[in-house]
């Protein structure tokens, strides 16, 4: 990868109000890249709509668009404006009004570059939970002129195997946008543990701000060096942070150390104890419901 500067945009998001939160984004984006001159930009999850919409899946579909469409041709038009990259993160329509993606696309000077929908919605994000999101089924990686840039979005982070399978696809960079509603405490865990588990560079960019379902995100957006140290950490305010991303990073246990590193994580794996490891399976322990998963999906 080349060094780059990375940033993580946070706002309230208006739900259902894509107009407005398109030029909310716009106005965040464009004072970002003055500020700190940022080659990778990432917004908070469904910053278009807000996490939970208001009405049903249908409604949410015609709210949204296809991608490419109408939404990412904007946000083409910004990155040749800032002459950036920019993970944007949007519901999608799918091929029926009643399937919507938890979609991300990472959107260049030339254009869509890639697209990621969400492996693991949330439970009560889910149709079966009485949600609106239809799973994705596919890790992203994408190859792009400053490095390789992965997607997970929000509780995918809580699952190492798909950053693992993300950073095994030659990830350097994994964007993580979302809209977190838990505790901060799982917030940092869940991002600086996923960053020096693979060793790459994390971008979490998270929504702050009230939320249709009731809930307040606490923004909190973080950029995680590959050893799993903090670059910068934004407040719960409508925000953006930045950081330089090093492209040589784990020569050294931490930044700026003198103790060399010698250990590789992806590389010390020892893949014949994994026997098991992709069996479905539950907690020893009961959470208090279990949403039931439609197979179809799965």
């Amino acid at each position: 990868m080349q060094k780059i500067i990375a940033a993580a945009v946070q706002f309230s998001v208006e739900p259902m109000a894509v107009e407005r939160n398109m030029g909310r984004a716009y106005e965040l984006i464009a004072e970002c890249s003055r500020a700190s001159k940022a080659n990778l930009i990432v917004l908070p999850e469904s910053f278009t709509t807000g996490f939970t919409p208001r009405g049903k899946a249908e409604d949410l579909w015609d709210a949204v668009d296809t991608i490419p469409g109408r939404l990412t041709e904007q946000a083409i038009a910004w990155a040749k404006e800032f002459n950036c990259y920019i993970c944007f993160p949007t519901y999608e329509r799918g091929p029926e009004r009643h399937i919507v993606y938890n979609s991300a696309a990472l959107i260049g000077p030339d254009g869509v570059m890639g697209v990621y929908r969400k492996t693991h919605p949330f439970p009560t994000e889910r149709l079966e939970g009485g949600g609106w999101t239809t799973p994705g089924n596919d890790s992203c990686c994408i190859n792009t002129p400053i490095g390789k840039i992965g997607i997970v979005i929000c509780y995918d982070g809580d699952f190492p195997e798909l950053a693992r399978v993300t950073a095994l696809k030659g990830a350097e960079v994994i964007c993580r946008p979302s809209a977190f509603m838990r505790t901060f405490d799982h917030w940092e865990l869940t991002n600086r543990a996923r960053a020096y588990d693979n060793h790459v560079y994390w971008i979490a960019a998270n929504s702050v701000g009230p939320d249709a379902s009731g809930a307040y995100f606490f923004g909190s957006s973080m950029i995680v060096h590959p050893n799993g140290v903090k670059l910068s950490q934004a407040r719960a305010c409508d925000e953006f942070v930045w950081a330089d991303l090093d492209p040589d990073p784990i020569r050294t246990v931490v930044p700026n150390s003198s103790t060399p590193q010698i250990f590789d994580h992806l590389e010390d794996r020892n893949i014949t104890s994994y026997v098991g490891i992709l069996t479905e399976g539950r907690s020893s322990f009961e959470p208090a419901r279990r949403i039931p998963y439609n197979t179809r999906w799965r």
